[in-house]
């Protein structure tokens, strides 16, 4: 349990610092479309979702590969976790301008670092526990959905407020 408990770590730690680099990559690769297929391109709550979307899926290859045959119900669990924390972006987000009527930069930072934490921490249970391990094809089916979604948006994105750039 402390090596699984030691990568959850790491893993938080790795996605707040690429998805915070991954914040200003688009600008400073001067617009490369590649880039902007994974990082955000402009300053809407669906671009903002990349920056826990792929960081996590990137990070959940390791940690695929180093726990799969000791917690077989990893990939179901990183699944879940990178499913749950990306859509907590935007939960989060729309509910403190519900109440508080306007962003606020440090709660934007907050709402991305705790979207990460719980991301991880159900990962982390989820993977103890193996209770998803008969959805793994569907959590499978509905990352790489979500993927799809993040590249097809990038290019056409719906006239929703969610895709709205604030700028």
């Amino acid at each position: 349990m402390k090596p699984l408990k030691a990568y959850t770590r790491t893993g938080i730690v790795f996605v707040i610092i690429t998805g915070s680099i991954a914040h200003f990559l688009y600008d400073w690769s001067d617009h490369a479309l590649i880039v902007g297929l994974f990082t955000p391109v402009n300053e809407s709550i669906w671009e903002h979702m990349k920056l826990l979307f792929f960081p996590m899926l990137l990070y959940a290859f390791p940690f695929l590969f180093r726990f799969k045959n000791r917690y077989p119900g990893i990939p179901s669990a990183l699944c879940a976790g990178i499913l749950s924390g990306t859509f907590l972006i935007p939960l989060f987000f729309y509910s403190y301008m519900f109440i508080l009527g306007k962003d606020f930069f440090v709660l934007d930072i907050s709402t991305f670092v705790l979207s990460i934490l719980i991301a991880f921490w159900i990962s982390y249970r989820l993977a103890l526990s193996g209770r998803l391990i008969r959805y793994t094809r569907l959590l499978y089916c509905l990352v790489g959905v979500l993927f799809a979604l993040f590249v097809l948006f990038t290019f056409y994105p719906p006239a929703l407020k969610i895709f709205e750039d604030p700028a």
